[in-house]
C-alpha cells in the first residue's frame, strides 16, 4: 500500500465495504447499489457486507483487518465510523468513510463530500492520509464524548426517532427533554500532570471534531486540528438552568466562563462519583467504569481524503505515518 501522502491504487487494493442498514439516512440498498456500479471491476477484489445490528460492526470490522483487505469502506453514520475505526486505527489499512448518518461530522471533517456520489469518487481517486484519533479506556472516538446528561439525552433522542423519525428537529427536542429530567450533576476531578481539579457538573463534553464545535458556535476547533482535545465543563447544575445552556448553545451565543469551562488538553483522566455509569460516544451509548483515561492518538487512522485536499493536523489529519 502506498505511503500517507500518496494516491491509492484501487486496481491493486482488496476493499471491504460494511454497510449500517440502522443508520439514519438508512438508503442502505441504493448506497449498496452505487457503491457496486462505483468499485466494481476497478478494485482487485470486492466484498460488500451488511450488519445486523449496530454491535455487529466491531467484530466485522476487526476480521476484515485479520483477512488482509487493504481498504476498509464504513457505510453509516458517527457511530458506523467510530465502530470501523477503532478496528482499523493502528494498523496500515486505510478506511474509507461513505456518510449516512443524521450529522456526519467525521465525514465532514474528513472532507469526502456530502453525498454518497462524492464519497464514493473520494474512493476512486483519494488519497490517503493519517488522521488523529480520540480514545477513552479502550474505545476509539472520532467526534465527542459526553459524561453527566448526554447519555440520557441519547436514550430520549432514540425514544424520539421511534416515534417521529430521524431528524436534527427531533435531536435538539430529545435533548431538552431529557436535560429537563436531570436531577444530579457529577461529582468529578481531572488529573492533569498530576494536577488536580473538581469540578461538580451535569455535564462533560469532550470534542474531537472541529466541524462539530463549529456549528454549534464554540471555540476550541483551532485546538483540535493542532492535535488536541476540548473538554467544555457545564457550569449549570440544575434542569433550567441546563435548558438555558442548551438553547445557548442550540443558537451559536454560548458563553466561555458563563456556561462552561474549557480545558484544551491531549491527555487526561476523569475521575467520577460513582465511577461505573453511562458513557456516550459519537452518538453511542456504553456502560463504563472509571477512571476514565482520554487522550489523542496522533495519525492513529488512515483515510481515504479527495486527491486535492490540503494536509492538515489535528482532527483534519496528521501527516505522516500512523
Amino acid at each position: 500500500m502506498p505511503n500517507d501522502a500518496s494516491r491509492l491504487d484501487l486496481s491493486r487494493a482488496r476493499v471491504c465495504v460494511i454497510l449500517n442498514p440502522r443508520s439514519g439516512r438508512k438508503d442502505g440498498g441504493r448506497c449498496e447499489t452505487l457503491l457496486h456500479q462505483g468499485l466494481a471491476g476497478q478494485a482487485a477484489a470486492l466484498s460488500m457486507r451488511t450488519a445486523r445490528r449496530g454491535g455487529d460492526l466491531p467484530r466485522m470490522a476487526a476480521e476484515a483487518v485479520a483477512q488482509g483487505y487493504d481498504l476498509i469502506v464504513a457505510v453509516g453514520g458517527d457511530g458506523t465510523q467510530a465502530a470501523v475505526a477503532g478496528a482499523v486505527a493502528g494498523t496500515d489499512v486505510v478506511m474509507g468513510v461513505i456518510p449516512g448518518g443524521t450529522f456526519n461530522f467525521f465525514a465532514r471533517d474528513a472532507g469526502v463530500g456530502d453525498t454518497v456520489e462524492q464519497a464514493i469518487q473520494t474512493l476512486r481517486d483519494g488519497r490517503v492520509q493519517a488522521m488523529d484519533v480520540g480514545q477513552i479506556n479502550d474505545t476509539v472516538f472520532l467526534n465527542n464524548v459526553s459524561l453527566g446528561a448526554y447519555p440520557r439525552i441519547l436514550e430520549r433522542r432514540e425514544a424520539v426517532y421511534r416515534r417521529w423519525g430521524r431528524s436534527r428537529i427531533a435531536a435538539y427536542l430529545s435533548a431538552l427533554g431529557a436535560i429537563r429530567d436531570l436531577r444530579h450533576p457529577v461529582a468529578l476531578k481531572t488529573i492533569d500532570d498530576g494536577v488536580e481539579t473538581r469540578y461538580s457538573s451535569a455535564l462533560v463534553f469532550v470534542a474531537k471534531s472541529a466541524v462539530q464545535l463549529e456549528q454549534m458556535g464554540l471555540e476550541g476547533a483551532d485546538a483540535i486540528r493542532a492535535g488536541h482535545l476540548a473538554i467544555f465543563v457545564a457550569r449549570a447544575r440544575k434542569p433550567r438552568q441546563l435548558i438555558g445552556s442548551a438553547l445557548r448553545l442550540a443558537l451559536g451565543f454560548a458563553a466561555r466562563g458563563n456556561d462552561f469551562d474549557l480545558v484544551i488538553d491531549d491527555d487526561l483522566v476523569i475521575e467520577t462519583v460513582p465511577a461505573r455509569r453511562d458513557v456516550a460516544h459519537d452518538g453511542e451509548r456504553t456502560r463504563m467504569t472509571g477512571p476514565f483515561h482520554l487522550r489523542v492518538r496522533p495519525g492513529a487512522l488512515r483515510v481515504l481524503v479527495p486527491a486535492g485536499a490540503a494536509e492538515s493536523a489535528g482532527a483534519g489529519g496528521a501527516a505522516g505515518a500512523a
